[in-house]
């Protein structure tokens, strides 16, 4: 037992009395994990853990309330976590030595430490495979003494000892005592044989894969030595569901079929020779277990030969409402009698009428509510009112339904009581009703539609928008594309049933015109005509205007933008920026529109900005958002854009995150798409019904090498940077970590660049610039032009001047650059007036048409592949009619290769619509963050 105490840090104190008695005061809890001995021992205060103990992390706890006393609060605080094996002497020493300044869940775990030692010490151990299939010991097997004190211990398990809340409960609910006991001592069960010099199943610390050992694991650790044993429940044929229920407890060898008998006489003497002594005696130790799950059982134990063990119908109904799967849990399987046998389903039932109202276009605003009843199938045929008022009347485990007896659990009788639930608002009725599953009291149970809430969950599942024929809106000087058309479609339906609608196309398919579509078509219908009011980014302003003036020259526009902005009251389109949405959104909403687009949604993913609150305040009939990219990093964006278009269907935010992200982090994306996919139309290039409109595109990685001067800056610079990092704490040691990572980058990008240099001289210095000539060099021999994106305004200023010395033609687009002159330049450039256009990222990287280019050249990477994305899709959109090269260049050996690998796991989750983001890079060790930013040689 020496190597236990490991955890205990060295250098502070002579005993180690001190750092104990710190490390008692903290608060303890014990995460399980599979295989157990993987499982965790966690040490948090609220005043800081002491520095040298375990691995620093986050740990989410269950906590009371600061407000409300009699309430609880979940929070994320600090914490430090030991393995197992470290943590046993830290904890059996706390309990014993700290005296009364110990924390109570510090003594309990002290306490639950020397039982799992005890248990150990007497070689109470089985083998056995873990759920993910590992070699795993476990503590047993239990005499009647362990479960005694195994069950007091659990009793005596403060709050805090187990404060990690269960996911996906609400409200949030603390795990049960015994079974986390029984996880802590089987956790230690299969640490202690273990050596780290040692391999094999069983004997190596590392997890070793041993699924194939199962059975063997199942008949060595076999408590009752092989035998099966069965509860057959029997009811008297002559007074079936009046009459009470009997139970007989059968054995089995598992062997050895033909060996089956009462268990009640299996340790009558004489009665049975076939069992020798031993094994009546493990039948009885089975029939104590058993009986602490199910006590009616200890009345076999009181004779030796007891008549049949009459049931009273309190403990049948216990048997129905769980106690049989708790049974079966212990190894005794409960077998019903087949006369009562019976298929009794519950389902929650959503409806609202048998035809969709009148006037859906308002089913969905505040006051409605839809019935939402319970109703319960017997062989799958719904009970009458009148069959489910007798289920409610019964007051036995057994109920009279369609001229037989059947065997009815609580819960059923119950729901049939109180049938009828709290109402649903519709838009949740919905929600519902698409992900076929529903809460209630914090369980999710099977949900199913009635009348038109099912016929409208079936119209809008199709994502087409259906086949119903759409005419082409009157006024429109353009053909929309089949795809646009099916888009056009859906959008129709979706705002026509009030509901709202996220169209989430690649960038250059067009959703411009399929709203100014829109727009003309809801404009037939007194109905869902008004004006529409266009929320976007500044430098979008310009290309709405002209798409609107180009495909509905009838249709009045008008910018709600700059100095004297008034709000015209004829119909037609109002162009704004979110900036002045944000600024004068009581203006706005005082306005009742026909319809609200937010293009460029992304801008308003965090719901607690303040232009997301502001947009959320104007009145609208219909809700559109435009977004190429609804998932840029994280759920949250999706619930910020899908709760402004349809308020309501996805809920509060943490109840979204608790109900769709599992602790692991990991999406249930299928049931997710269920109920997001009708509100979320996203298509893209590459579908087979939408790439033969475009030409190819292909994208190429130019890695480049430093310079001399450029490796030697950047060495020079990690190096000092680092021992600033190390240090150095909290929020300034982040800000060090990300002025190192812009500092690399711009090395990377040129030395000027990150020397500040007025007056640089720029040839010879950069592998990329040197990169970057030779492409353009190729690119306009061949007649093409080219787009060139940097993330630093600096750097494009820098190629502006490189590029004109050497005579090629440019121009700069950068935030800075009003919105008049954006227009002028796209427009020069479109025109052919200048070869190379260059930008900077964040502001020309949404909503401008250049197609005028052929060649797309990232000279610096960001860390969104969404962004990089939609600026290519500047060029490679609707109305590009040549191929597309885009030539990203990174910098070999350096940050900028971790950036490209990052980008492309990035992108497979945006793909899933889902994205975990990149690595929080402040939140790296010294170690680590050395190991990313050290350059590397390359060959």
């Amino acid at each position: 037992m020496a190597e236990a105490g490991r955890g205990v840090p060295a250098g502070t104190g002579s005993t180690g009395d001190e750092p104990t008695v710190a490390f008692a005061r903290c608060a303890v809890l014990f995460e399980p994990a599979d295989p157990p001995r993987a499982g965790t021992v966690a040490f948090w205060t609220a005043e800081g853990i002491p520095e040298p103990l375990g691995e620093p992390g986050k740990l989410t706890v269950l906590t009371p309330d600061p407000v409300d006393p009699n309430g609880v609060a979940v929070r994320t605080v600090e914490a430090r976590r030991l393995p197992v094996r470290d943590a046993l002497a830290l904890l059996v020493r706390a309990r014993r030595d700290a005296g009364g300044n110990a924390h109570p869940a510090a003594v309990f775990w002290g306490a639950a430490a020397d039982e799992a030692l005890h248990l150990v010490g007497r070689g109470r151990l089985l083998p056995g495979i873990s759920p993910a299939g590992f070699d795993a010991w476990r503590v047993g097997p239990f005499d009647e003494s362990d479960l005694e004190r195994v069950a007091a211990l659990g009793a005596a398990m403060p709050a805090t000892a187990r404060a990690i809340p269960l996911p996906e409960q609400d409200p949030p609910r603390l795990p049960d005592a015994v079974p986390l006991v029984r996880a802590f001592l089987d956790a230690v069960a299969d640490t202690l044989p273990r050596r780290p010099d040692t391999t094999g199943a069983y004997a190596a610390d590392a997890p070793q894969p041993a699924d194939e050992l199962r059975d063997w694991a199942g008949e060595v650790a076999t408590v009752d030595t092989g035998l099966r044993l069965s509860l057959r429940i029997e009811a008297d044929p002559d007074d079936v569901g009046t009459g009470p229920l009997r139970a007989v407890l059968q054995v089995a060898d598992r062997n050895d079929a033909a060996s089956l008998a009462d268990a009640r006489t299996l340790w009558a003497p004489g009665r049975t020779p076939g069992w020798p002594e031993n094994v009546r005696t493990d039948i009885s130790l089975a029939v104590r277990r058993a009986g602490r799950v199910f006590p009616p059982l200890s009345r076999l134990l009181d004779d030796p030969v007891p008549d049949m063990l009459v049931l009273d119908d309190d403990e049948v109904t216990d048997l129905l409402g769980g106690a049989a799967a708790r049974l079966a849990a212990a190894g005794v399987t409960v077998h019903w009698p087949r006369e009562l046998a019976g298929e009794l389903h519950t389902t929650a039932l959503l409806g609202g009428g048998r035809d969709l109202p009148a006037g859906t276009a308002g089913l969905f605003g505040e006051g409605r509510l839809l019935d939402f009843n319970w109703q319960v199938a017997l062989g799958g045929i719904p009970l009458s009112a009148a069959e489910m008022d007798r289920l409610a009347e019964a007051h036995r485990p057994v109920a009279r339904l369609r001229g037989r007896w059947i065997l009815v659990d609580p819960e059923t009788v119950r729901r049939a009581r109180h049938r009828v639930l709290p109402p649903l608002s519709p838009v949740a009725a919905l929600g519902a009703a698409l992900t076929g599953t529903v809460d209630v009291d914090g369980r999710a149970v099977p949900v199913g539609a009635t009348g038109w809430l099912d016929e409208l969950r079936r119209r809008i599942a199709d994502a087409d928008g259906g086949t119903e024929p759409l005419p082409a809106p009157a006024g429109l000087t353009a053909t929309l594309r089949d795809y646009q058309l099916r888009g056009l479609r859906w959008l129709t339906r979706m705002t026509s049933l009030g509901l709202g609608a996220c169209l989430a196309d690649d960038m250059g398919l067009g959703k411009t015109v399929t709203l100014i579509a829109l727009h003309l078509h809801r404009q037939r219908d007194p109905e869902t005509a008004g004006p529409t009011l266009v929320v976007c980014p500044a430098s979008l302003l310009g290309n709405w205007e002209r798409e609107i003036r180009r495909f509905a020259p009838g249709v009045a526009v008008r910018r709600f933008h700059g100095t004297g902005r008034d709000l015209d009251p004829a119909d037609g389109f109002t162009l704004t920026t979110y900036g002045t949405m944000r600024l004068d959104a009581r203006r706005l909403a005082g306005r009742r529109w026909g319809m609200v687009v937010a293009d460029e949604a992304q801008h308003v993913k965090n719901p607690a900005s303040d232009t997301a609150k502001a947009l959320r305040t104007i009145d609208t009939g219909a809700r559109v958002a435009l977004s190429g990219t609804p998932v840029e990093n994280n759920l949250t964006e999706l619930w910020a854009i899908l709760d402004w278009t349809t308020p309501g269907l996805l809920g509060p935010l943490s109840a979204f995150r608790e109900r769709w992200v599992r602790p692991d982090g990991a999406v249930d994306l299928d049931r997710l798409a269920g109920l997001v996919g009708p509100f979320l139309l996203r298509r893209r290039k590459t579908d087979p019904g939408i790439a033969p409109e475009l030409p190819a595109k292909t994208e190429t990685d130019r890695p480049v090498t430093l310079t001399p001067e450029q490796a030697g800056l950047y060495e020079a610079v990690v190096r000092e940077t680092l021992d600033e990092i190390r240090n150095s704490t909290g929020m300034a040691r982040r800000g060090l970590v990300l002025a190192l990572l812009t500092a690399l980058k711009q090395i990377c990008n040129h030395p000027a660049q990150y020397l500040g240099e007025e007056q640089p001289r720029l040839r010879g210095r950069s592998g990329k610039l040197e990169l970057l000539d030779e492409l353009l060099d190729t690119i306009l021999a061949g007649g093409g032009a080219a787009l060139v994106f940097t993330q630093y305004v600096a750097m494009a200023r820098l190629l502006e001047r490189h590029l004109t010395g050497r005579g090629i033609g440019t121009r700069l687009l950068h935030g800075g650059t009003p919105v008049d002159r954006r227009e002028e330049l796209v427009a020069r450039f479109q025109a052919g007036e200048v070869p190379v256009f260059l930008l900077s990222l964040k502001a020309a990287g949404t909503g401008l048409n250049l197609t005028r280019a052929d060649h797309v050249i990232h000279y610096d990477r960001w860390w969104n592949p969404a962004v990089e994305d939609q600026a290519t899709d500047r060029a490679y959109r609707i109305g590009q009619t040549r191929p597309v090269q885009v030539h990203r260049l990174i910098a070999e050996g350096t940050v900028e290769d971790l950036i490209a690998r990052t980008i492309a796991d990035k992108r497979g989750l945006a793909d899933a619509v889902l994205s975990g983001g990149a690595a929080a890079l402040t939140e790296l060790t010294d170690d680590e963050l050395a190991e990313l930013v050290t350059l590397r040689e390359t060959t």
